[in-house]
């Protein structure tokens, strides 16, 4: 069985390089024989800011992109969250995206890749956790963080990981992939 990852680009910069990371971590999950992956990058989907009169927990969505985003992400197993680091946090898109549901990201893990410069996006990671938590999510605590990310873009614009960055990658993989088994599991037999 396979199952559904959602790998989410946070970032919607012009000059953002979360595409060019993303497309390399993907090429690390798809040797992982056990999941079907979907990228769903917040440029593309252009989510408004909230704009929903009702709280998400309730889910009586009013406009057709809610109702667009909360099919896509009812519809995971798991999630990986692909982000640079801005002023020691998040992009507000990404907030934005995870404040539109609720019911929806509960009780299924969340991963991260983080890049920037010396602290290669911890500091996003660490402040992306507590509403990830809110949510019900379980955040996994092994991450791939990428400091100085810009030095493994070579002239192509095609991501070229060191060892030890690709090993981060499978070993938080590994671990998504068992709390994706557990938390499925509780869903299916709550």
């Amino acid at each position: 069985m396979k199952f559904q990852l959602k790998i989410i680009i946070g970032s919607t910069r012009p000059s953002r390089k979360g595409p060019i990371v993303a497309d390399w971590f993907l090429n690390i999950v798809n040797q992982h024989s056990n999941f079907e992956v979907e990228v769903l990058d917040l440029k593309e989907i252009d989510l408004p800011f909230m704009d929903e009169p009702e709280h998400p927990r309730l889910q009586k969505y009013t406009k057709a992109h809610t109702r667009k985003w909360s099919e896509t992400i009812d519809s995971a197993d798991a999630f990986v969250i692909v982000t640079p680091e801005y002023n020691f946090g998040y992009p507000a898109a990404l907030k934005n995206a995870l404040d539109y549901l609720s019911a929806e990201w509960s009780e299924k893990p969340m991963g991260f890749v983080s890049y920037g410069g010396i602290s290669g996006g911890t500091r996003a990671v660490q402040e992306l956790k507590s509403p990830v938590t809110a949510l019900g999510m379980m955040p996994l605590p092994q991450a791939v963080n990428i400091p100085f990310f810009a030095q493994f873009i070579n002239e192509n614009d095609v991501f070229e990981a060191s060892k030890s960055i690709e090993n981060s990658a499978n070993a938080m993989l590994n671990t998504l992939e068992r709390w994706t088994k557990a938390l499925k599991n509780m869903r299916d037999n709550a």
